[in-house]
């Protein structure tokens, strides 16, 4: 999926943009410059097309020169990374010099960029974008992010330069695993610890710069694809903010994966940024397996430490707490076999499938035993369920008279009593309640 960045200096509407291109209202909008501090993620769709927005924000004003310290470091890490940058600029404010300095970064990349001029509120003021020509970027596009204006006609020419991004291609049916998670938490280890030996069985897809390699793995019984986010691509030129990057990376990759590996620093425990990741798994609907790396530098591994540390996990994690956690250690090589076999288990859960007759022969009886909460004097009842054939996650649906009534704690209450009777563990699952 093609990723798209917005790039600016700080106060030009990049927050508000990424609200109306995403639909959502994650991201916060205050005219205090440096208001963003923590990466936006989210889709866009247009047309029939979905694409990737990050909103790159966290530029915090900390000295006089703040061009040199933040801005310049995440413009070079969204061009490395992204397919298609939107440099914003304000009409109100007009041309700074620090626009200035952005249009060189971007004027240099190969990247196609788009130059969009914020805050034109009627067309009288599309007139004054003509000083923003100084740049070099090509046409200016107005658009008003707040009230909308403009958008539609910028998401055709983006939609537009995007045809030519093309997703790589790999063999079907093979699953992808991609290994993800904050900088130094063993990636990199991870993955030539499965790679380091026999590499002539390792063979790489060539892919661009900004695509994500896979690497086929097909030894011990093995075979599937690594989505690599680590050390196998080639480094960035630039002394990157670690936290914008590797979100930027995780992605990427976590978008091209069947099943997220996510490493997790035994020494560290689970840190914001472990979330931010986690919470970007979610989001793609992509099955988990969490890997504690660096278990041999932890003294005290007896099993009340193993079961506190899981139970920390599932805590910051909840309410989804159905996935596997494996103690290893990538140098070592302590358990790295396992986290294979646990991330090929898991895999298998969410291709497998649960047959009609045996899905109601079991769930039914739980319902009329644990049924809907009536609303309003109205009893709910469900008569019949089935599992949607051929979805990427697994999708279970309910036959309801009152549908509408049916709240998200007994949507839950049904994806718990079905992992409770079919192995479904590291799985997403989709409950849709519909009309009988």
């Amino acid at each position: 999926m093609a990723l798209v960045a917005i790039v600016g200096r700080p106060n030009v509407g990049k927050s508000t943009l990424f609200n109306r291109l995403t639909k959502s209202r994650k991201a916060i909008v205050s005219d205090e410059a440096g208001t963003t501090r923590d990466r936006q993620y989210g889709k866009c769709e247009w047309n029939g097309r979905e694409f990737s927005v990050v909103d790159t924000g966290g530029w915090v004003v900390k000295s006089d020169d703040i061009f040199e310290e933040e801005i310049r470091k995440q413009v070079i890490i969204a061009t490395e990374e992204a397919d298609l940058v939107l440099f914003l600029v304000d009409l109100t404010t007009g041309l700074t010099d620090w626009d200035e300095d952005v249009a060189l970064i971007l004027r240099r990349t190969k990247l196609p960029v788009l130059l969009v001029v914020n805050k034109a509120d009627n067309f009288d003021q599309y007139y004054e974008a003509a000083e923003f020509y100084k740049l070099g970027l090509g046409d200016p596009i107005c658009i008003s992010s707040a009230t909308g204006s403009g958008t539609g006609d910028l998401l055709d020419i983006v939609e537009e330069k995007l045809k030519d991004t093309k997703d790589e291609q790999v063999e079907e049916g093979i699953p992808r695993f991609a290994v993800v998670g904050r900088p130094n938490a063993g990636k990199s280890s991870l993955i030539n610890a499965f790679i380091g030996e026999d590499r002539h069985i390792v063979t790489d897809i060539a892919g661009t710069t900004r695509d994500s390699i896979y690497t086929r793995y097909d030894k011990f019984g093995f075979d599937f694809y690594l989505v690599d986010t680590a050390g196998i691509r080639r480094k960035n030129k630039v002394t990157e903010d670690l936290e914008f990057y590797s979100v930027m990376r995780s992605i990427r990759a976590i978008e091209n994966s069947d099943v997220c590996i996510l490493m997790i620093d035994a020494t560290r425990g689970i840190e914001a940024q472990d979330m931010n990741i986690f919470q970007l798994i979610q989001r793609n609907n992509k099955s988990l397996v969490v890997v504690v790396n660096k278990w041999d530098l932890v003294e005290n591994k007896d099993q009340v430490v193993v079961k506190t540390f899981e139970a920390a996990i599932r805590d910051r994690m909840a309410p989804f707490t159905d996935f596997p956690i494996v103690f290893a250690s990538a140098v070592t090589k302590q358990r790295i076999f396992k986290v294979l076999e646990t991330a090929k288990q898991v895999y298998l859960n969410r291709t497998a499938r649960v047959g009609t007759s045996k899905l109601n022969e079991v769930m039914l009886p739980l319902i009329e035993a644990f049924p809907p909460p009536s609303v309003k004097g109205k009893y709910i009842k469900i008569k019949y369920c089935m599992q949607v054939p051929d979805t990427q996650v697994p999708t279970f649906v309910f036959y309801a008279n009152l549908p509408q009534y049916v709240k998200e704690p007994y949507k839950r209450f049904l994806e718990n009593k079905i992992r409770e009777n079919w192995q479904m563990t590291g799985c997403p699952i989709h409950v849709f309640i519909r009309q009988k």
